[in-house]
């Protein structure tokens, strides 16, 4: 009987010592690449566009993602360089003609920051479709700017000079 009064406050005891596991919630970025010039298919980063990208690794390092989804274009891969080589994470190339097959992708990675590079056309999308408010159209000139977007809501902010 004894034994069993000591069992019942020991066990009591342990619950309330045992931290309650934290709830995480995922944590999306989304920037369009950084600038290029206007015109060109395939244009590499200006070097403009490559100080912005080390300021974006800046920006993230204290949170960085554990993912980072790329189109397969240079501007793209170039925007993320900086932040991969940070965060040792190599790029996943996705269909820029296919948001919600990036969306799913990215879903299904679960907790833990995602970053995602798009083009001025895809963002909004991306955005939306990831829990966020949809931004309004980008022109060519909305460069450096980041939507985070945690538990249903967005914050952007500018982060390029």
């Amino acid at each position: 009987m004894r034994m069993g009064l000591l069992i019942v406050p020991l066990l009591a005891l342990a619950a309330c010592a045992t931290p309650a596991p934290e709830a995480t919630e995922p944590v999306y970025y989304v920037t369009r690449h950084l600038n290029t010039p206007e015109g060109e298919r395939d244009p590499d980063l200006t070097a403009e566009g490559r100080a912005n990208a080390d300021r974006l690794a800046a920006r993230l390092a204290g949170e960085p993602p554990r993912v980072i989804y790329v189109s397969d274009y240079k501007r793209t891969r170039q925007t993320a360089a900086p932040i991969a080589a940070r965060a040792g994470v190599t790029p996943k190339v996705y269909d820029p003609a296919d948001t919600p097959a990036l969306v799913a992708k990215v879903k299904a990675e679960g907790a833990g920051p995602v970053l995602i590079v798009g083009h001025s056309n895809t963002v909004p999308d991306i955005v939306e479709a990831l829990g966020g408010a949809r931004p309004e159209p980008l022109v060519h000139e909305d460069f450096g700017d980041l939507w985070t977007i945690r538990g249903g809501r967005s914050v952007r902010e500018k982060y390029s000079e």
